[in-house]
């Protein structure tokens, strides 16, 4: 039954060994991309090779990769996730409040991941049983998670100095010289890039992406694919929302506003094609590293941040044209 699939969801598609080719062809490229930016800005500025800059831009795409390992799987099962910002917020300000209502942080930080898992298991409700596309559902959900956050704060960030220093240490504390959030960073991409690669069920999220009724028609459960890429995305973001409160002491109810362009831009540049069916977690990652080599060149040779916008932008521009034309090539 498995070949079965396979051979149905490759018909007018470039074969799996064409395939792995070309995801080798991406991931060479973006790390050559990388390397010459290296080279170029160590010449062009004195602090980029410094520890401090380094640090800061690991940190800087560390827990945004978090959730763009959830929005790569959404994108190889063919959904798309443009709530994730919003969700992330929404974490911390369920989190902060209950911590300030007297609940143990790590029992309100549970429980926003719940509510966020929760957030994204109505969404793959929408999508799988009502037949609304996950554009137009994350849309509503993007603002209708923002209204909650903004309607909770009344708009104002929630101090939370108040937070014991051992929940404070996901977000600020250390392992030696390597910073936990760069270990959680880590733990949850290798767990990811296994389940992809080993796991049955997850091997089925590319099979549903590059062929939904192919793979319905070969005995998997597409909806129930759907569903769980649809909630783990919003389940990450919750556990990037989580981190971002233990590292800034607050919660924000305006935090991770333009955050689904960079975690879209981040896959999407790493070999996730919008159109569902391939993508690595490797790729993605090669993309986070990328974006935040490019902002922190761009903040040391004091660029305009209204230009860095525009810059990534364009990035994103270009990343969704390579990805169109190397779909037109596979028909």
């Amino acid at each position: 039954m498995e070949q079965t699939l396979a051979n149905n969801a490759n018909d007018g598609k470039a074969t799996p060994g064409r395939i792995a080719r070309l995801f080798r062809m991406r991931e060479a490229g973006l790390i050559a991309i990388i390397l010459v930016l290296c080279v170029v800005m160590t010449f062009a500025s004195p602090y980029f090779l410094t520890w401090v800059n380094i640090r800061a831009m690991v940190m800087a795409f560390a827990v945004e990769g978090i959730v763009v390992v959830g929005m790569t799987i959404l994108l190889i099962s063919g959904g798309i996730d443009l709530s994730v910002g919003s969700v992330t917020a929404l974490a911390m300000v369920i989190g902060g409040w209950l911590f300030l209502n007297g609940v143990d942080p790590w029992l309100a930080s549970l429980i926003a991941i719940a509510a966020c898992t929760g957030v994204g298991a109505i969404m793959g409700f929408f999508v799988t049983r009502v037949g609304l596309h996950h554009f137009i559902v994350s849309l509503a959900v993007m603002v209708i998670a923002r209204g909650i956050c903004l309607l909770a704060t009344g708009g104002r960030p929630l101090g939370l100095f108040a937070l014991p220093e051992s929940f404070k240490f996901i977000g600020q504390g250390s392992v030696g010289p390597i910073p936990v959030v760069i270990i959680i960073f880590l733990v949850v991409v290798v767990i990811a890039d296994f389940l992809l690669r080993r796991s049955t069920l997850f091997r089925r999220v590319f099979y549903t992406g590059s062929n939904e009724r192919a793979a319905a028609y070969s005995g998997i459960r597409t909806g129930k694919v759907i569903f769980l890429t649809t909630t783990l995305c919003s389940a990450l973001a919750g556990v990037a929302g989580v981190i971002y409160m233990a590292r800034f002491g607050s919660a924000q109810p305006t935090f991770g506003l333009g955050m689904e362009l960079n975690v879209i831009a981040a896959a999407v540049i790493g070999g996730a094609s919008l159109k569902g069916g391939s993508g690595t977690i490797f790729g993605a990652i090669l993309g986070c590293v990328l974006l935040s080599l490019v902002s922190s060149s761009l903040a040391l040779m004091d660029v305009s941040v209204y230009w860095q916008d525009i810059i990534r932008g364009s990035i994103l521009l270009t990343a969704v044209t390579v990805d169109h034309y190397l779909n037109k090539k596979r028909k």
